[in-house]
């Protein structure tokens, strides 16, 4: 027999599940390690010597240190997460509105009453604005044609 087939016989099924299940294991460990990590920076109430002492001691005793941290503080994890989700969507609402509402475009309306008044002031003349106004009617602004220019802000 070749060393291939050996290695198949000395490294049943079932070990190769145990392997997987310890790595699965290995990697959940470290996500909980940096969540309680992130948590404990993230925490507004705790004072700076909290802080540092709850950092070393899940740093120093990371397996008891990681678990009593739950125990005590668990509770506030999830409020503490879901309360800074909840401030990153709001913020990023405010941001879309804010955005949303500066860019919107005009009414025809509203355009036909801005080149009403750039005409009263006399900055364009009576064919000038008979031309941008059939535009605006159009569906098009006057902005959007070749040889025309925007008119100003």
């Amino acid at each position: 027999m070749s060393a291939q087939m050996y290695l198949a016989y000395d490294y049943p099924l079932l070990s190769a599940f145990w392997t997987m299940l310890w790595f699965f294991l290995w990697v959940l460990w470290f996500v909980l390690l940096f969540r309680v990590i992130v948590d404990i920076f993230r925490d507004d109430e705790m004072s700076g010597w909290g802080k540092a002492g709850w950092l070393l001691f899940v740093v120093c005793l990371p397996f008891l240190g990681v678990f009593v941290y739950l125990i005590a503080r668990g509770k506030d994890m999830g409020r503490r997460e879901m309360a800074q989700a909840r401030a990153q969507q709001e913020a990023f609402d405010a941001y879309v509105r804010e955005t949303a509402g500066a860019a919107s475009p005009r009414s025809s309306a509203d355009e036909l009453a801005r080149l009403s008044e750039i005409r009263a002031r006399g900055d364009i003349t009576d064919d000038e604005f008979r031309r941008a106004k059939e535009l605006v009617l159009s569906g098009r602004g006057p902005a959007d044609q070749p040889g025309t220019t925007a008119s100003p802000r």
